[in-house]
């Protein structure tokens, strides 16, 4: 008998959810309260309520190579960092390419977003939250506060402040602000996001990786000087991914204030004692997330707190028939994740993965929230924070799939190095195990061809550079972490014997 399995959501999780199920010769039903699929990525011109939506303007801040599904490329011609309306046609070419949508029942499902709300009694002009922000018309020449600066804050007063007579930016603690677009002009996340990377922290005391990062994003500019500076260091807190707003900033069009302290009918007084009088308060600030659809008895979020093993599965269920996908915050692209998440959990479903006993997925529930809590601010954005390669690993070797480079190494060489030094991409999770693909490799070692496609645009009109992705490119990093080869690959493994 085919098991079925209800999937709420046909978004960015949902998606591969669904997909999954059909990986492991279940049989997916999916409840989806739209009319179409996307999620948030369907960009609508109107807010709906309890329904979270990008602004017009929004583009990923993840490129394209990091951010796919494990064994379906995105297209070579689509940018490295995809506006919205390219990031809704991949979960189409997505969706289509594997059947997806005749297991999708449409209009049938209602899943509410709460978000934070602030008493202003006193203020008499317009109160928006980033959730109902859609575009800049209606801030025209006008004089506005964004408050919070996370993702959604920091574009939205980018892109308001090229309309309004003046921006301010509201900021309780400051934020390191990272680029999308990284040495020379590869995207960021690929460096970022390359197992060596990784390899390094690990047998690096913390303050040295982060002295790292801090020197690297004040050498873009100051964030001292610019007022932006957080009294944590860069790996505290989840960083805000901005390539415009210092350069709003030097052009006083931003400009800068500490947290709010109260409210008039036309201003606002900051906490540092200065008043600007505004027309508009647009609040960034974050939302709360909840499970309205299920049973307190089943999970039940406390402080933007949940307890899950993994962050997927309630620890006391009789039997783990129930999982939450994309629950994270992840340091990378959540779209992988989810997939890895579904991928587990459907081989739970079929049987052929076994959990850990309750009180060794509440041990792992509590250790993950002390070292949270000692890496990360207190903060309600750091309660499902996770770090890319470790979550996908650690998901991966459960479900049976994670890649194994000490046997890599042996048998292909010039793949495993490009798995080590490039970035950590989705598809080296489909190299080995359950489900591989056999385009995982291809995938791979062209990956790099993909970055460069849509940026070669115009014909140089001389013989262009050969890529630097070479042999001696190698020779130059291999000499320079062999050491963290040595340790990654050889003593971790015999110590694990």
């Amino acid at each position: 008998m085919v098991k079925k399995v209800a999937v709420i959501g046909a978004g960015a999780s949902g998606l591969p959810a669904i997909k999954c199920c059909l990986d492991e010769g279940l049989e997916p039903v999916c409840f989806e309260r739209t009319d179409h699929i996307g999620g948030l990525w369907y960009y609508t011109k109107s807010a709906i309520d309890g329904q979270a939506c990008v602004m017009k303007s929004t583009v990923i801040n993840t490129s394209k190579e990091m951010m796919c599904y494990s064994d379906f490329p995105i297209p070579k011609e689509y940018p490295n960092y995809m506006h919205n309306t390219y990031v809704l046609k991949y979960f189409n070419l997505y969706a289509d390419h594997f059947g997806l949508r005749k297991y999708i029942q449409f209009r049938k499902e209602r899943v509410h977003v709460h978000y934070l709300h602030v008493g202003m009694d006193k203020f008499k002009g317009t109160v928006t939250h980033s959730h109902d922000y859609k575009d800049f018309h209606v801030y025209e020449d006008k004089r506005l506060v964004v408050v919070g600066i996370g993702n959604s804050g920091g574009d939205a007063a980018v892109e308001l402040c090229r309309v309004a007579s003046q921006v301010f930016l509201s900021t309780r603690r400051g934020s390191w602000i990272i680029n999308r677009v990284g040495d020379n002009g590869y995207p960021a996340d690929l460096n970022r996001g390359a197992r060596y990377m990784r390899a390094m922290f690990q047998v690096l005391p913390s303050w040295v990786p982060n002295k790292m990062r801090e020197r690297q994003v004040n050498r873009r500019f100051d964030h001292a000087m610019y007022s932006m500076k957080p009294k944590h260091a860069p790996m505290s807190q989840h960083p805000t991914v901005n390539d415009d707003l210092p350069n709003r900033i030097i052009c006083g069009s931003i400009i800068v204030k500490p947290n709010i302290k109260t409210f008039t009918e036309t201003s606002v007084v900051f906490e540092d004692g200065t008043k600007e009088d505004v027309d508009a308060v647009i609040f960034a600030t974050g939302y709360i997330f909840g499970f309205p659809f299920l049973d307190k008895s089943v999970t039940e979020v406390k402080d933007n707190k949940v307890n899950l093993y993994k962050y997927m599965f309630p620890p006391d269920l009789e039997r783990n028939t129930l999982c939450i996908i994309g629950c994270i915050q992840p340091l990378g692209a959540i779209m992988p994740i989810s997939e890895n998440q579904s991928r587990l959990f459907t081989r739970v479903v079929k049987g052929t993965v076994t959990l850990p006993s309750s009180s060794e997925m509440w041990n792992d529930i509590h250790l993950k929230s002390n070292i949270m809590a000692k890496q990360y601010v207190k903060s309600y954005r750091h309660t499902i924070q996770v770090s890319y390669i470790q979550f996908m690993d650690e998901i991966a070797e459960i479900a049976g799939h994670k890649p194994n480079l000490h046997a890599l190494f042996l048998r292909d060489p010039k793949l495993a190095m490009k798995c080590f030094l490039q970035g950590c991409t989705p598809y080296q999770y489909r190299l080995m195990g359950p489900n591989s693909w056999k385009g995982a490799r291809d995938a791979i070692m062209t990956q790099m061809d993909r970055v460069h496609y849509p940026l070669k645009t115009r014909p140089l009109g001389f013989d262009e550079e050969k890529s630097k992705d070479n042999f001696f490119l190698y020779l130059v990093l291999g000499i320079g972490i062999a050491y963290i080869v040595y340790y990654y690959m050889f003593i971790s493994f015999w110590t694990e014997e």
